[in-house]
């Protein structure tokens, strides 16, 4: 007997949402601040600013920029905020924090704008493995985002997926 073998996964109607396909493109790149403070915890504020007036910022020519400070110093706020406008015509995007914090806040802002109305009424899979690093954050804010709108929401391939939601 030969039977036809149908591949299930291929015809049926679920859609899947691969966060990678919306990473935003662009290298990131952290700027300690400590490397400018007198013994790496001292913020001396007319060397600060000289130091950030010097600097060659077209480095950071369409990047996005995590500032962080590495030591245990008291860092006032004003301090980032300059060096944030020093950035800002030359950057994607500037940030407080690390790179993982930088990379939430990047999600965070794309799926708060993006339109999902395509997936209404569907069975989705977001799919769970990939290759950037995609914040678990990310996965979490379009899980709420799909919930409203989607018939159901499933984790992972469609081969081996883990139901999360289903409307009654």
């Amino acid at each position: 007997m030969d039977e036809e073998i149908i591949n299930r996964v291929a015809n049926s109607k679920l859609v899947t949402f691969d966060l990678e396909e919306i990473y935003p493109k662009g290298e990131r790149v952290s700027f300690d601040i400590s490397h400018w403070l007198m013994e790496g915890i001292v913020l001396r504020e007319n060397e600060f600013r000289e130091k950030a007036k010097q600097h060659d910022w077209s480095q950071y020519q369409d990047k996005y920029v995590a500032l962080f400070c590495s030591t245990d110093a008291i860092v006032p706020g004003w301090a980032y905020l300059l060096l944030s406008l020093h950035l800002a015509p030359h950057t994607k995007k500037v940030t407080v924090g690390s790179l993982e914090e930088l990379e939430s806040i990047l999600f965070t802002e794309l799926l708060q704008n993006l339109n999902v109305s395509e997936y209404t009424d569907k069975a989705v899979i977001i799919k769970g493995c990939a290759h950037k690093p995609i914040p678990q954050n990310a996965y979490v804010l379009l899980a709420q985002k799909l919930q409203p709108i989607t018939k159901s929401i499933m984790y992972g391939e469609a081969c081996s997926s883990v139901p999360l939601f289903k409307r009654k």
